[in-house]
């Protein structure tokens, strides 16, 4: 039996990836002022972030409809045999809710997992079920093992600037313009589907080292499992500075350190110059 594996753009996973992982991303809608760009597709990652750094308005990200995915699963149903949907957390968007309802009018041929998550926590999970479809699983016992292991993914980011935080109405201008005075890089992670501050650090070489002893506390990094780093904005300099300073992490224990770009979901609230890195964790290691 084959699977169709369906995920949308929130997990920053690129067309030309989806096409070679064969899998399907549907584009989400990101609207600046009037106009509306497919993310991915009418709208790169570099535009995104131009456009972004040039206006003083946040964009924002709409959410699909039930109607785009009864015609996205529709079509996967007719291409294979079952359909197997990894949805952005329905924590941070309505998207899951429309598709569970979607996915109804198709007699158990199409499954909705909820990531608990987004972009880069996302990816790993779209990644691992790829993983498990090609050594033979059925939709069901994909969905059960992304089920199981969803919360063992860690998603961890430093954040160079506050200044997406204040416009996003995350925190106050107040709080705003002292972070950014004292050069305060805060660090945030998805935990229970949400978005959520873990930590303050003063300058990027202090944040770079709590984002590495987050990662330590985590229990460190499955590298049996999929996993990757990101950054966000035109350039990568902040990541490969942080890959210098957390060499100890990767260093002997893996050829390979996949790097993406972070997109328009999160890219609208972490602002450019954010670092992120997402794993497979083990148990928190100060229990």
């Amino acid at each position: 039996m084959s699977v169709k594996i369906i995920t949308d753009s929130a997990s920053d996973i690129t067309q030309k990836q989806a096409a070679e992982l064969r899998i399907e991303v549907i584009p989400l809608t990101t609207v600046f002022g009037s106009t509306e760009y497919l993310d991915g597709v009418t709208l790169t990652n570099r535009e995104f972030f131009e456009k972004l750094i040039e206006t003083d308005e946040l964009p924002h990200t709409s959410q699909l409809t039930m109607f785009q995915y009864e015609e996205v699963f529709r079509r996967a149903v007719l291409e294979e045999d079952d359909a197997l949907y990894i949805a952005l957390s329905s924590k941070l968007s309505g998207s899951c809710g429309g598709a569970v309802a979607a996915a109804a009018e198709f007699g158990g041929k199409v499954t909705v997992v909820d990531s608990e998550n987004v972009c880069i926590g996302q990816q790993l999970l779209v990644l691992y079920a790829v993983r498990l479809r090609d050594r033979g699983l059925g939709t069901a016992e994909i969905a059960r093992e992304l089920e199981a292991r969803r919360g063992d993914v860690r998603v961890l980011a430093l954040l160079d600037t506050l200044e997406y935080l204040k416009k996003g109405g995350r925190i106050s201008p107040t709080v705003a313009f002292a972070g950014e005075i004292l050069s305060i890089k805060p660090v945030v992670a998805v935990e229970n589907g949400e978005v959520v501050l873990i930590g303050k650090a003063r300058g990027s070489k202090n944040g770079n080292n709590l984002l590495m002893r987050f990662v330590e506390k985590s229990g460190g990094i499955d590298f049996t499992m999929p996993y990757t780093l990101a950054y966000s904005g035109l350039d990568d300099t902040l990541l490969r500075k942080y890959i210098r300073d957390s060499e100890v992490l990767y260093k002997g224990r893996t050829e390979e350190l996949p790097v993406c770009a972070i997109g328009s979901t999160i890219g609208t609230h972490v602002g450019p110059g954010a670092v992120a890195v997402a794993f497979f964790g083990g148990e928190d290691r100060t229990k």
